[in-house]
């Protein structure tokens, strides 16, 4: 065993810098988080100084082990872990767990701290290591206690007033009400008609399309002509002033520069691999993270190729800007490099300045040079950094724009504009992408041919276009980082598992790339902006972060942020829960009144989801209501009283067959065909409210058949039978599966070997009844694993033996830790929220 024991997060990580440190080092992985709280009410106890319980996490007991075995017998230890809040707090636990176990005694313990996995780095870092930062532990300590503290309190108010199974978190609560307003204003949005108008110019050299920019004598705007009528008035006018000829009244030339986008920081990648890529987040930074950790490039062994992926800053070192501009000289000449270095302006203040942006380890591997050891992902993603990178520290492009002024007789004008690149600049090399295509954009790299006032431009034909106005866009995951980003809410590490949150929690769904809020999620949304107004504010939100960013600067103490925050919000969690009526909390909206029954009509949000009502809801009505799941693609929000009227003509009655009535209709699984005692699910191609019979009853005799065929083998006087299903042949009694060995026929089994592997291989039928079925039939199975805890006390001793020893711990260490500090990370990813 080694010396030296370094502990990092990854074990990709782990061993490209094993290779980097020689046999004097052993370098194992954490495999991220090793502590979490417990996850259960009372992990965090405000009236102890919010202390926290926290256990380790059972997936890495077995990493835990292996790093306190050879911290046992290691000389000096080093904790490497990822140079942000979390992996700070990640270095501060492992640290506790060894001192718990008494493996730090006489031992140096230091942290290090690289933003990139080259061998220079390791190298520097290792010369120069550090304490653990106890402001990070802290911040990061603040952040876990309020995620707890607000998931814990605020999801059981809405388990009782909207939905069970429901939760809230801090950061992704602000961010599902983005969403959720954007819809609102798209529904509320209005179109208008408006009506451009052109000329099509045939100049000699060069044909091209003027737009219309005085009518009348006064200036032509986006609503000056609102209707055919007036726009073909307006046409005529113009036809008639101009006569077949536009008079050049006037030409600018204007040159101007365009300056290159910064380096990457987390949020701006996310954003451009969206827009360029088409990358989710979590994409984004799956790839990022291999290519940080490490590549295998040949001779050149595994390098990691680019620094680390979580940050704020745009900063790039001393190094990396020789070696760029060393780049730029060589592959596009002297004249592309500016006087001296690019700088440019981080508007975040918080820790993770003290990072880089995000940018090649060596700006010298071209992406041609790398492309073969990457797969398409890591390829496309590392050149997207690398062109972005090296354009950043180009001179600026230089560009022309044209614009030419055109008279159509006195009263009337239109104009023309076109830009040229005179220098590319940086443009050799990058752009950046752009959610929606600016005005400019349309006029950019159109050359116009020469013209100069008094010329007269011979006239192809003048038309008018109708327009409406468009709605805002829904927010795709580029623009919702950026919104996330520009109002201060969130971090680089929360941008990906906020919008994983919400897709999971089927807060909101995708379409086209655009986030659509659930009918659930617009309730839980409603909710709490509603009665938690506060704790969804956007300034709020924004103020936590810079202040949890003031506690790993060191200029805040945690505990009284936390106190400022817990006591006004642990009063209104108390009496929301008593106060709010559910109906208004689930957004419940009353439609209209049936005509033919003039019963009402209603929309509610209910157990499993969307649904109409059709009759009085009241618990005291005489009659009981009739209900309908709304259609796939229907909103509560949205649905009119006519739709939801078509609902209630389920079930369809579509006609007989072999002497039968044949009926579709909409369970709680969806859609269903029937026919006596069948029920036949419809295909995602079926619509109820428009079969027809005779596909129908394809689809129940289809499902009579797979019926018919499904048993292979069975017993009188048995429940055993010998089954065909979606993963082949197998054993069952109904309560129990088992399995029927690959060289055996199925057809073939006798009785006693069918009884004799279902003991061998049965598992708990799944099902309704399933979990019953495993408790009655399983005992043997149950009593095994009493048997086997029983005969392997020793891994439980040693964990109470731990907390024992933790229990028995001098005052002076208890007190410390009471005061201090207790933090527990997230037990997957990098996830504040």
């Amino acid at each position: 065993m080694a010396k030296n024991l370094l502990i990092v997060e990854s074990p990709a990580k782990a061993k490209t810098i094993n290779k980097y440190l020689g046999k004097d080092f052993t370098v194992l992985a954490s495999y991220g988080h090793v502590r979490d709280l417990v996850p259960k009410e009372g992990a965090v106890d405000p009236d102890r100084g919010f202390a926290m319980r926290y256990d380790l996490i059972d997936k890495n007991e077995k990493h835990v082990a292996a790093i306190a075995k050879a911290a046992k017998a290691a000389e000096a230890l080093y904790l490497a872990t990822d140079p942000d809040r979390e992996g700070e707090a990640i270095s501060w636990h492992i640290a506790e767990i060894l001192a718990e176990r008494g493996l730090l005694e006489g031992k140096s313990l230091q942290r290090v701290v690289f933003t990139e996995i080259t061998p220079r780095a390791i190298k520097e870092a290792m010369n120069h290591p550090r304490d653990i930062s106890e402001p990070l532990v802290d911040a990061q300590q603040a952040r876990r206690a309020l995620d707890y503290l607000v998931g814990f309190n605020l999801s059981p108010v809405l388990w009782r007033k909207v939905q069970a199974g429901l939760s809230a978190g801090r950061v992704q609560s602000p961010a599902l009400r983005m969403i959720v307003e954007r819809e609102e204003e798209i529904e509320a949005f209005k179109a208008r008609e408006y009506w451009s108008v052109e000329a099509e110019c045939r100049h000699p050299k060069q044909d091209f399309t003027a737009r219309l920019i005085k009518l009348d004598g006064k200036k032509f705007e986006q609503f000056t002509l609102t209707n055919a009528d007036d726009a073909e008035a307006a046409r005529q006018r113009l036809v008639k002033a101009a006569g077949g000829v536009l008079q050049v009244t006037d030409v600018t030339s204007k040159e101007r520069k365009r300056r290159p986008a910064p380096p990457f920081t987390t949020s701006t990648l996310q954003q451009e691999a969206s827009r360029k890529l088409g990358f989710t987040t979590k994409r984004t930074m799956q790839v990022a993270q291999k290519l940080y950790e490490g590549v295998a490039l040949g001779d050149e062994g595994t390098v990691g190729l680019i620094t680390y992926m979580r940050t704020d800053s745009v900063n790039l070192s001393a190094d990396a800007l020789t070696e760029l501009r060393d780049v730029i000289a060589r592959d596009f000449g002297t004249h592309a490099l500016p006087d001296k270095p690019n700088t440019y302006q981080t508007k975040s203040k918080n820790a993770q300045e003290a990072h880089e942006a995000v940018r090649p380890s060596s700006a010298l591997r071209t992406p041609a040079q790398v492309a073969r050891f990457l797969d398409d992902d890591g390829r496309r993603l590392y050149e997207l950094i690398w062109k972005r990178t090296v354009a950043c520290q180009m001179i600026p492009a230089t560009l022309n724009t044209v614009s030419v002024d055109m008279a159509a007789g006195n009263e009337h004008a239109f104009r023309v504009s076109g830009t040229t690149v005179i220098d590319p600049g940086f443009l050799a090399v990058y752009e950046e992408g752009k959610d929606t295509k600016g005005k400019d954009d349309d006029d950019e790299g159109r050359k116009l041919p020469q013209m100069q006032p008094g010329d007269r431009i011979p006239l192809e034909r003048i038309h008018a276009d109708q327009h409406f106005t468009e709605p805002p866009p829904r927010y795709s995951e580029a623009s919702l980082v950026k919104a996330l980003e520009e109002y201060g809410i969130g971090r680089p590490s929360t941008y990906a598992s906020i919008i994983a949150t919400l897709l999971f929690r089927k807060y909101v769904e995708l379409e086209s790339r655009r986030f659509r809020p659930t009918d659930v999620g617009r309730a839980v949304s409603k909710f709490l902006s509603t009665h938690f107004t506060r704790y969804v504010d956007y300034d709020f939100t924004a103020r936590m972060e810079d202040e949890l960013d003031a506690v790993s600067r060191g200029e805040e103490e945690w505990v009284p942020l936390m106190e400022k925050f817990w006591g006004p919000f642990k009063d209104m969690v108390a009496d929301k829960m008593e106060s709010v009526d559910r109906s208004e909390a689930t957004g419940a909206r009353e439609l209209g009144t049936d005509p033919k029954t003039g019963k009402p009509v209603s929309v509610r949000l209910g157990r499993f989801g969307p649904y109409a009502a059709l009759g009085s809801t009241a618990e005291d009505a005489e009659e009981k209501p009739k209900f309908s799941s709304l259609r796939p693609g229907q909103s509560m929000h949205t649905i009119t009283l006519e739709e939801a009227l078509e609902l209630f003509k389920m079930p369809r009655t579509l006609g007989e067959s072999n002497g039968e009535t044949v009926s579709v209709g909409i369970g709680r699984f969806g859609p269903f065909a029937k026919r006596g005692s069948t029920y036949a699910s419809l295909k995602k191609e079926d619509d109820p409210y428009t079969i027809e019979l005779d596909r129908a009853v394809f689809l129940i005799e289809e499902k009579e058949e797979i019926a018919r065929n499904r048993i292979i083998k069975e017993w009188d006087g048995h429940d055993i039978q010998v089954l065909n299903g979606r993963f082949g042949p197998y054993i069952s009694d109904g309560k129990l599966n088992g399995k029927i060995p690959k060289d055996r026929e199925p057809a073939s089994l006798s009785l006693e070997e069918a009884q004799q592997l279902l003991a061998e291989t049965g598992k708990p039928a799944r099902g309704r009844f399933g979990k019953k079925a495993a408790k009655k039939a399983a005992p043997a199975k149950k009593a095994a694993k009493k048997t086997a805890t029983k005969k392997a006390p020793a891994k439980k001793a040693a964990k109470k033996a731990t907390k024992k020893a933790a229990k028995k711990a001098p005052a002076k260490k208890a007190a410390k830790k009471a005061s201090k500090k207790t933090v527990a990370g997230k037990s997957a990813g990098k996830a504040d929220d």
